[in-house]
């Protein structure tokens, strides 16, 4: 019988991994920046333009950039925790499903427990 079950995915902190993580979070906080700026400038051109009452307009606009900026903050929390963290240090990564064969006579505990594939620089180092 083959069941599913969900298996962690964890990645193991290098000076590669660390280089490519902090790279990702710049690039997101840099696209975050953008849109912001965007909406701010869609904001003026809009106010000029009249066609939206201005008092929801602006609230709207002033909405979403509230939530860019939350997530920016968000990303510079995570790259205060990422220069503290040892090399070595297990992230995790995401859960993936997968399909394990149950057969009679397998010990349930070892089945239940779960799985973890450890990456590390890209490549699988060790399955759990």
């Amino acid at each position: 019988m083959k069941i599913i079950q969900s298996v962690t995915v964890k990645q193991v902190l290098t000076e590669n991994s660390k280089k490519e993580l902090l790279g990702g979070y710049a690039a997101k906080k840099q696209q975050l920046q953008k849109e912001s700026d965007q909406l701010r400038f869609e904001l003026k051109k809009q106010e000029k333009t009249k066609k939206i009452h201005p008092a929801s307009l602006m609230k709207h606009f002033e909405k979403e950039i509230q939530m860019r900026q939350e997530k920016v903050k968000l990303l510079d929390f995570q790259i205060e925790q990422l220069h503290m963290l040892p090399l070595g240090s297990e992230l995790k990564e995401k859960e993936i499903q997968a399909i394990i064969e149950v057969e009679e006579g397998s010990r349930w505990e070892d089945i239940e427990k779960g799985k973890t594939i450890i990456i590390k620089d890209g490549i699988v180092d060790e399955i759990r």
